[in-house]
């Protein structure tokens, strides 16, 4: 939490955590604008920060070192506020909006375990009504040069944000691929789904400068290597590397580690499995797709509850 508590006491705030965890205690007072140049590419904090800097006397600006989900500067442009982008930068002003209606669609990274499910199985599936904002479906991009066809379709727009449908076709192959440090912080939440994807792959798939991934729910540079092996895979660690050798999964029995995407990650990977998996945990899943479960059994899958 001081990632984003030092920023905002820089503005102004008073913000004590407990070394750096919960629980947090904020009092609120006078902000000023500042200017912030991230450590590391974080969606999380530049959206503190922004909203901050519309409370803030005077210009706020945060620096990235490279792209990361814009939900909050999309939103906050479409309420009429004085957002500006620069290279690699964004900034605000003090701004006040007025009352507003808005209907949030369907998250796109939940999605995503519907796609690889599909895949996995040799599935088509369409999937309504889902956000197809561009810094959150670089998924896709990175499904496709593994051999997995998709097309979005755009349909509407909710607060400056993309809505539409998303159809997967037909995989017939699954090939590897290599994930980029720059590439990363774009796929940050998909990692665990394409991981299971690329633990049924021909080939060695790598995720390069994924240390972010150890601030998660759970680390999940390490607990992504674990599910895979105990579902009979092949994964390591290489520094800050994530590297899946691919060839499928015999089966077994893992654990969600209390974290909702490697719930969800290890049921998508049980799906092209040898054998039979087991996953304990699996309620986790709940916290961010709830009905998951029976979602995937609706489309055909054969998941069973202890």
């Amino acid at each position: 939490m001081e990632r984003v508590a030092v920023p905002l006491r820089a503005m102004g705030a008073s913000v004590h955590t407990d070394h750096g965890h919960p629980p947090v205690e904020v009092h609120g007072g006078p902000l000023r604008g500042a200017h912030h140049e991230l450590a590391e590419p974080t969606a999380q904090v530049k959206g503190a920060i922004l909203l901050a800097g519309i409370a803030a006397d005077g210009q706020t600006t945060v620096v990235e070192p490279a792209r990361t989900r814009d939900h909050t500067e999309r939103a906050l442009r479409r309420l009429g506020a004085p957002v500006g982008q620069g290279d690699g930068s964004v900034s605000v002003s003090r701004f006040q909006h007025e009352s507003f209606e808005a209907e949030v669609p369907g998250d796109v990274s939940s999605a995503a375990f519907l796609v690889a499910a599909a895949a996995l199985t040799g599935g088509e599936l369409t999937i309504r009504r889902v956000g197809l904002n561009p810094t959150r479906t670089q998924f896709l991009a990175v499904l496709d040069r593994m051999g997995v066809g998709t097309e979005q379709v755009v349909t509407g727009e909710e607060l400056g944000e993309p809505v539409g449908d998303l159809f997967v076709a037909r995989t017939r192959g699954l090939l590897a691929t290599e994930v980029t440090a720059r590439e990363l912080p774009l796929v940050i939440d998909e990692v665990p789904v394409l991981a299971a994807i690329a633990a049924h792959a021909e080939g060695e798939t790598r995720f390069a400068g994924g240390a972010e991934l150890r601030a998660k729910e759970s680390d999940r540079l390490a607990g992504v290597v674990e599910v895979i092996r105990d579902l009979g895979g092949r994964a390591r660690v290489e520094g800050e590397d994530l590297v899946v050798e691919g060839g499928g999964l015999a089966g077994g029995r893992t654990s969600a580690r209390r974290d909702h995407r490697l719930a969800m990650a290890a049921a998508v990977a049980a799906l092209g499995s040898r054998g039979a998996c087991e996953i304990d945990g699996m309620e986790w899943s709940e916290v961010s797709f709830p009905g998951f479960l029976p979602a995937l059994r609706s489309l055909g899958a054969r998941v069973g509850a202890a």
